[in-house]
This record gives C-alpha cells, structure tokens and sequence, in this order.
C-alpha cells in the first residue's frame, strides 16, 4: 500500500463527517475543513516510523487536531504494535487513523487531544524502596536486565554470608544481625536455592549455597564492608 492509496478512504472517512477535505496542502497531506472548526490535519505514511511521529507533532504548531495515518498492521506482532503506538500517540498528543487494506475500512483508534501523565504512586514507592534498599551501586546503567544484582539479591547474600561463618542459625538471629527483617521468609521461599531449613526456624547452606559463595564472593566483601556482616 502506497501513501497515495491512503488518502481515498481518508477522505471519505472525512468527507462522511461533514468536512471538506484537500491533499498536498503545503506541506501537509490532508487537511480538513467543517465550517469555521479548526483545520483537521492528518500525515499519512505507510508504517510506524520515528520520522512519522516527529512529523506529527511538528503539525501541532498548525493546529491541536492532527492525526497520523498508517495501513492496519497484522498479525499479533502488529497488534502489539499498535497498542504500543497507540499509547505513544496519547502521550504525544496525537490522534491515530489505521486503513484496513482489504476493504479500505478506516478506524479512529486514539481521537488528539491533550497528554496530562498520570503517575503512578505504587510504581514511585516501589523504586524508591529499591534505591533505600540497594546497597552501593552495583549495577552499570544501560545494562540488560539479566544478571543486574537487586535488592532482593542483596539481602539474600547478606544472609548468605553470615551463614558462613556463623553455621546452622535461627532465622530470628539472622535477621537482627543482618539488617534483613525479611530473613525468615527469605530463606523458606529459597528463591535462589542457597538455604535449607535444617530445624524448625533453624537455616543452613545448601550445596548450591556453598557454591554461590565462590560466585559471589566480591559482592560478598562488598556487603560485609558496608554492613559489617560478622565475618
């Protein structure tokens, strides 16, 4: 699908809601009138692009109702793709027109109108938690996700750590000592595999624990410095 094969059901999209409608008009590809309203604009490409949303919102300094236009994507690819361009045209202040290729059908999946952000204060807590509870500065920013050391990691070394040198010990103990209040709940859901409950309430290294404290031992030193996690 060319560009110019979107602009004739554009325009009968238009057309239907009472505007007059032109192509090429400046630098515009269409532009819509109805009576003294505010000109309607709409940019059409034939896929998501950067350059199409820099397009889009360069229009904006023309007028508040400016839509971009792609064909209907496909597939379940092209439905995450949409949702996903979607939500970036809400944000940008956008309206989105897809073509459906078929039979030329138009759809109005987000109509512009102002971005107001809403922030999310469960999101904000959690991070911040996170950066209360990291301790140093672990991770390289712009890294993959894979392998970063998290809090959680953090606080499951630490109880790795005084198992090594302390033996088999109570959870209750390893949490005052430790600074990890969650010590308990820590080492029962064993998400890494280090610990086993040898008695009730009562934790000790398993044989991938021991081995962890090869592989991790420089962020080992790292908590003990700053903790001072009895050796």
């Amino acid at each position: 699908m060319l560009e110019t094969d979107l602009y004739p059901p554009v325009k009968s999209f238009l057309e239907a809601q009472g505007y007059e409608v032109k192509g090429e008009v400046g630098k515009l590809d269409v532009m819509a009138m109805r009576g003294d309203e505010p000109p309607v604009i709409v940019e059409l490409k034939t896929g998501f692009s950067l350059s199409l949303f820099h397009q889009g919102v360069e229009r904006l300094s023309i007028c508040d109702t400016v839509y971009i236009c792609v064909p209907r994507p496909k597939g379940k690819s092209g439905i995450k793709s949409l949702k996903r361009n979607s939500s970036l045209c809400r944000r940008l202040g956008l309206g989105l027109l897809t073509v459906r290729v078929s039979d030329n059908f138009v759809e109005a999946h987000v109509d512009p109108t102002p971005y107001v952000p809403r922030k999310s204060k469960k999101k904000t807590e959690k991070h911040l938690r996170e950066f209360q509870r990291l301790v140093g500065d672990p991770n390289t920013g712009g890294s993959t996700r894979q392998g970063l050391v998290t809090a959680y990691r953090q606080d499951a070394l630490k109880c790795l750590g005084f198992l090594e040198g302390h033996g088999p010990t109570k959870a209750s103990k390893i949490a005052k000592i430790t600074g990890v209040p969650t010590a308990r709940n820590l080492m029962s859901n064993n998400h890494y595999g280090w610990f086993e409950r040898v008695d009730k309430g009562i934790y000790w290294l398993s044989p991938k624990g021991q081995a962890a404290l090869g592989e991790y031992e420089a962020d080992l030193d790292a908590i003990r410095d700053l903790y001072q996690v009895p050796e």
